[in-house]
C-alpha cells in the first residue's frame, strides 16, 4: 500500500492555530474568576505567529496529501487575511464580553477553531477538503452566534443560522458528489484535467454539479437569493461574531469560490458566467435598496454585506488576473472597513443598552469626536468616496470587469455606489446634524475600553492608509493570484 506524500509545512498555518485553540481550552481550565482576558492574549499570540509563519512562506510553493493541500502566495495572502481578522475579533471581543457579561472562555478557542476552518478553505485544492474546512468554520461560527445565551435574539440567530446553513451545506456536498460522479475524482487538478475534454452527459452532470456548488457557495457569501439568514443572524449574534462573519467567513468562502471557479473551471466559464453575472447584479441592487429602509444599525450593515458580495462578484466574473487580484484587494480593504464599523458599535453598547438604533447615533460626532470621526471614515470608504480603501476597491473592480467587456456590468456597480450613498451619508448625518432629544439619555463615555480603541485605531488608519497607497498591497494581491496558475 503506498501513502499519499505528506507535507507539514502546508499545514502549518492551520495547525498553529488549531493548537493554539486547544491551548486556550486547556488555559481555561486554570483560570479562575469571570475574567478570561488572558485566553484573549493567547489567541492572538497564537494567531501572530501563525500570520508571520505564513509570511515567511511567500516564496514557498509545496503541495501535499496527495494534492489535497497546498501552500502558495494565494493561501498565504488569506492566512495573513484570517489571522487578522481573528486578531482583531478576539481584541474588541476582551471589551466585549465584559460588557455584555458572557463569561464563557470557550468563545476564544472557538473563534481560533473558526479561523483554522478558513485557512483550511483557502489551502485546500480539494472538494472535500473544502467541505471540511467550510464545516469546521460554520460549526464554530453556529455555536458562537447563540453563545449570549440569555437573549432570546442570539439563540434565534443560531438556530436560523444553524438550519439554513445545514440545507445550503447539502446543496455543497450533492454538487461534489455529482462533479465526483462525472469526472471520478474531487481533486481540483484532475477535475480540471476532466472538464477540459468532457462532453455530452458527463458535461451536463458537473454543471449540475457546478450549479450546486453555486448555491452553497452563495449562501456563505450571503448573495441573493440565498441572502435571507444574514439580516436576522447578524442583528442578533453578538456584535464581535457578527464582525467575524461579516469579513472572516465571507472572505474564507469567497478564497475557495475563486480558487476553484476562476481557476480550475475555467475550460467551462461560459457555462456560469452568465450565472454569476446575473447574481452579482441582484445582489448589489437588493443590498442596497433594502438597506435605505433599515433602522437598525446592525441589520444596515447585513445588507452592506450583501451588496459588497455583489461587487466582488464582479471580480469572478471578470474572471481574469486582474479581476483576480481586485478581489483579494477588496477583501483585504472589506476586511478593515467592517471590523471598524463594527468595532464602534460596541464602543457605542453598554450593558442593558446596546444603542443599536440609528437615532441612538444622534450627535455622536459632537459627544464621542474620535468614535463619529472613525465611523465617518468606515461609513464613506464603504460607500466608496475618493482617497479611501473603499473606492479604490471598486476602482480596481470594476476596472476589470470594463476589461473582460463586462460594461454593463461595471456600469450597474457604479449606479449600487451611488444608492449605497444614501444609506451611509445617513449615519454621518445622524451623528452630526441631528440632536440627541432628551429622552434618550445620555451615550456611556468612551472610557476603559483600551482593546475597542485598539480596534479602532489599527482598522481607521489601515482603511486611509490602503485608500492612499493602495499600489503596494494591489501588487502583493496579484502576485498572490498569480500563484494559483
Amino acid at each position: 500500500m503506498t501513502f499519499p506524500e505528506i507535507s507539514w509545512l502546508a499545514l502549518l498555518p492551520t495547525l498553529l492555530v488549531s493548537g493554539t485553540a486547544v491551548i486556550v481550552l486547556v488555559a481555561d481550565l486554570w483560570m479562575e474568576g469571570p475574567d478570561r482576558e488572558g485566553l484573549g492574549w493567547i489567541g492572538m499570540v497564537g494567531l501572530l505567529i501563525a500570520a508571520v509563519a505564513s509570511a515567511m512562506l511567500w516564496y514557498t510553493r509545496e503541495a501535499g496529501f496527495a494534492g489535497s493541500f497546498i501552500i502558495d502566495r494565494y493561501a498565504i495572502f488569506f492566512n495573513v487575511l484570517f489571522c487578522l481578522a481573528g486578531g482583531l475579533t478576539l481584541l474588541m471581543s476582551m471589551d466585549y464580553l465584559q460588557t455584555t457579561d458572557i463569561r464563557t472562555g470557550e468563545y476564544y478557542a472557538l473563534v481560533l477553531f473558526a479561523v483554522s476552518g478558513m485557512l483550511m478553505m483557502a489551502a485546500a485544492t480539494d472538494l472535500i477538503v473544502i467541505f471540511l474546512g467550510l464545516e469546521v468554520m460554520s460549526i464554530a461560527v453556529y455555536v458562537l452566534a447563540g453563545i449570549w445565551r440569555r437573549e432570546l435574539r442570539s439563540n434565534e440567530a443560531a438556530l436560523k443560522y444553524f438550519l439554513l446553513g445545514a440545507f445550503a451545506t447539502g446543496f455543497l456536498l450533492y454538487g461534489i458528489a455529482l462533479i465526483y460522479g462525472s469526472c471520478g475524482t474531487t481533486n481540483l487538478a484532475l477535475v480540471t484535467q476532466q472538464l477540459t475534454k468532457a462532453s455530452g452527459s458527463q458535461l451536463h452532470l458537473a454543471l449540475i454539479g457546478v450549479a450546486m456548488l453555486v448555491v452553497g457557495f452563495g449562501f456563505k457569501v450571503a448573495a441573493v437569493p440565498f441572502h435571507a439568514w444574514a439580516p436576522d443572524v447578524y442583528e442578533g449574534a453578538p456584535t464581535a461574531i457578527t464582525a467575524l462573519m461579516a469579513v472572516g467567513v465571507k472572505a474564507a468562502a469567497f478564497a475557495a469560490f475563486a480558487r476553484v471557479f476562476v481557476h480550475h473551471f475555467a475550460s467551462i466559464a461560459a457555462q456560469w458566467t452568465t450565472v454569476l453575472w446575473v447574481l452579482a447584479a441582484v445582489t448589489m441592487t437588493v443590498g442596497n435598496v433594502v438597506a435605505i429602509s433599515q433602522r437598525n444599525i446592525k441589520r444596515l450593515l447585513a445588507y452592506s454585506s450583501i451588496a459588497h458580495a455583489g461587487y466582488i462578484l464582479v471580480g469572478l466574473v471578470a474572471a481574469s488576473e486582474t479581476g483576480g487580484a481586485a478581489i483579494l484587494y477588496y477583501l483585504l480593504v472589506y476586511g478593515l472597513m467592517n471590523l471598524g464599523a463594527f468595532a464602534v458599535i460596541i464602543a457605542l453598547g453598554r450593558r442593558g443598552a446596546p444603542n443599536e438604533s440609528l437615532d441612538d447615533y444622534a450627535g455622536v460626532g459632537f459627544t464621542h469626536p474620535f468614535l463619529g470621526f472613525s465611523m465617518s471614515v468606515f461609513m464613506l470608504s464603504l460607500a466608496g468616496i475618493p482617497a479611501l480603501a473603499g473606492f479604490t476597491g471598486k476602482f480596481y473592480l470594476f476596472s476589470a470587469a470594463v476589461q473582460a467587456g463586462y460594461v454593463g456590468l461595471a456600469l450597474i456597480g457604479v449606479l449600487n455606489s451611488v444608492i449605497s450613498m444614501y444609506y451611509y451619508v445617513g449615519v454621518l448625518v445622524k451623528m452630526y446634524m441631528v440632536e440627541r432629544p432628551e429622552s434618550a439619555g445620555a451615550i456611556q463615555a468612551f472610557t476603559g475600553r483600551p482593546y475597542v480603541l485598539a480596534t479602532l485605531l489599527v482598522t481607521t488608519i489601515g482603511t486611509v492608509w490602503l485608500g492612499l497607497f493602495p499600489s503596494w498591497a494591489f501588487e502583493l494581491a496579484r502576485s498572490a493570484f498569480r500563484s494559483l496558475s
